[in-house]
């Protein structure tokens, strides 16, 4: 089981093999990688620093107890219809994603993240709707 925070959930869905160093980036290839072979996989929803946070370099501004990133995940679960504390599997997820949510929310769910202008995430989400699961990491 991983223990995800509201952001990560997008996050997962535009990601594409980069990150803020390369033990962040092996760790979220390899969470990113277990989703996508079995989506069956559990998620705890927490609230604030995660599993991905854990790998998150020392060189680099922390962010992940920044008040708009806990504003983003909170916005980011009630849009899902999620909450904190909830156990499920990561293919409830992506049904709660292709329930709740278009492309275009990213622009307003995510819109002081940096990562947004790669247009990743909306591209994430579309796959997602049109029942494609997470993107493979080439």
């Amino acid at each position: 089981m991983y223990k995800l925070r509201g952001h990560h959930l997008f996050c997962l869905l535009g990601y594409r093999g980069m990150g803020y160093s390369q033990e962040y980036v092996e760790n979220m290839t390899r969470i990113h990688q277990t989703l996508r072979d079995n989506p069956m996989t559990k998620i705890q929803v927490v609230n604030g620093p995660d599993q991905l946070c854990d790998k998150y370099p020392d060189s680099g501004k922390y962010h992940c107890q920044d008040d708009d990133i806990y504003e983003r995940d909170a916005a980011i679960l009630e849009k899902l219809g999620l909450r904190v504390g909830q156990v499920l599997r990561w293919n409830d997820i992506e049904t709660h994603i292709q329930k709740h949510v278009v492309p275009n929310d990213i622009q307003s769910l995510c819109e002081t993240c940096s990562w947004r202008s790669y247009g990743v995430c909306e591209q994430g989400i579309q796959e997602i709707l049109e029942g494609k699961g997470v993107r493979e990491i080439k």
